[in-house]
């Protein structure tokens, strides 16, 4: 069944695009709720979603709010910045019962910030029940874990590893846990992670209920979900719909590596009008070009994965506070980590993989504001691109002269 729709009023703290037009692949039966009045949440949860700043339900709540509060196994596609992370917020927040000082509901990100960005908004939307989240992420001390896990949590949100130890070393006990959610399940069951998210599935009570997020779900990690789930509600967008409709994209043609530096240099104003993230594909490269903008007294910061915990928490805190206007990173940026003045978001090497792409162009036209991604492209990136194009039903085209202008 599929289902045209306008998602998202408008919020003082969001303002979401009126013309958003989205095409979902529901389940039949599943029909959208328009109000959060409607869905029959508690009231002091209620109250803690007005107070963080909505006022309507966007296009993948009125859809997934309700199976999944209602204990359904829920499988929902949508792309970044449409209130995936409030909605597992609320979801927490409406199945836990926090007279009962046990671990009820268990979140899995990718990423260190993405759980901890999970743990800001559920303590947020719920200030009024005095719900208690901890965020169990690596290269954090394992003391304070066991410290917190015994003091007792409602929620833990937080990466496979150090999840996955805490409940080995029965610090995190699992026989209250109603609820597994797997953000950005797409790369939680990649590879990586599929093995410590089994292992993590193997302690958990055998009733639970399993919601899968992402903003793109390939046919392989709709297949092994058929392992841990029972009889899913499918909220799918169809993949032509996946493109950010506020987000403009345009290419740079480039000769050699060489010009990438001298084209980013000279687009370098146009970064700190607002707040950009530029994106390469290794670590060392985020290294040397840091390194390199800085030597030509550029102002930049940068993140990634081999950062210790402490100075990816101080770079994150500082950007989102628009004391840095520039971040140079890698994928670990990607996903889900949402800073709402980024307006720009610049492909400095094109990403390895075509399901990367709208992760990071993602980044910018959060919550349905205007955006523009612009791509570096050698002439031995065009087949990449046009792979891109093809793959989201997609049109990127040559950067105009008043780019400015478009931010």
């Amino acid at each position: 069944m599929a289902t045209s729709v306008v998602p998202a009023g408008r919020s003082a703290r969001r303002a979401a695009a009126e013309d958003e037009k989205l095409v979902f692949e529901t389940t039949e039966g599943i029909e959208p709720v328009a109000s959060f009045d409607e869905m029959g949440l508690k009231e002091d949860v209620l109250r803690g979603i007005y107070n963080y700043g909505f006022e309507k339900p966007s296009a993948i709540q009125q859809r997934a709010l309700m199976p999944i509060i209602k204990g359904r196994d829920v499988i929902a596609q949508a792309q970044s910045g449409t209130g995936k992370t409030s909605m597992i917020a609320l979801t927490a927040c409406q199945l836990v019962d926090t007279a009962n000082r046990e671990v009820q509901a268990l979140i899995l990100s990718p990423t260190r910030e993405l759980a901890e960005q999970t743990e800001k908004v559920i303590t947020a939307i719920g200030e009024n029940i005095n719900i208690q989240v901890h965020a169990c992420i690596g290269g954090k001390s394992v003391g304070e874990d066991i410290r917190k896990l015994e003091y007792g949590v409602h929620v833990v949100s937080g990466t496979p590893g150090r999840v996955c130890d805490m409940i080995k070393r029965r610090s995190l006990r699992t026989r209250a846990i109603r609820v597994l959610v797997l953000d950005e399940s797409d790369e939680m069951l990649s590879r990586g992670f599929k093995d410590q998210i089994y292992d993590v599935y193997r302690y958990l009570p055998p009733e639970l209920q399993v919601v899968l997020i992402s903003a793109t779900l390939p046919n392989e990690i709709l297949e092994i979900t058929s392992k841990f789930m029972t009889d899913p509600v499918k909220i799918l967008v169809k993949r032509d719909e996946l493109t950010l409709e506020g987000i403009k994209q345009f290419f740079v043609a480039v000769e050699k590596e060489e010009w990438k530096f001298e084209t980013l240099t000279d687009l370098y104003d146009t970064l700190t009008i607002t707040q950009a993230v530029i994106f390469c594909n290794t670590k060392r490269k985020v290294d040397w070009l840091t390194a390199k903008m800085v030597e030509f007294n550029f102002t930049v910061s940068a993140m990634h994965g081999d950062m210790p915990q402490r100075e990816r928490d101080a770079i994150m805190s500082n950007f989102r506070l628009g004391e840095t206007r520039v971040l140079i990173t890698t994928d670990v940026w990607a996903r889900g980590l949402d800073v709402q003045q980024v307006s720009l978001v610049i492909n400095y090497d094109l990403p390895n993989n075509r399901e990367l792409y709208i992760h990071r162009i993602g980044r910018s036209g959060r919550f349905g504001r205007k955006g523009v991604a612009i791509n570096f492209v050698k002439s031995d990136d065009i087949r990449i691109l046009r792979d891109i194009e093809q793959y989201y039903s997609t049109q990127i085209d040559e950067m105009p002269m008043n780019i400015g202008d478009l931010i």
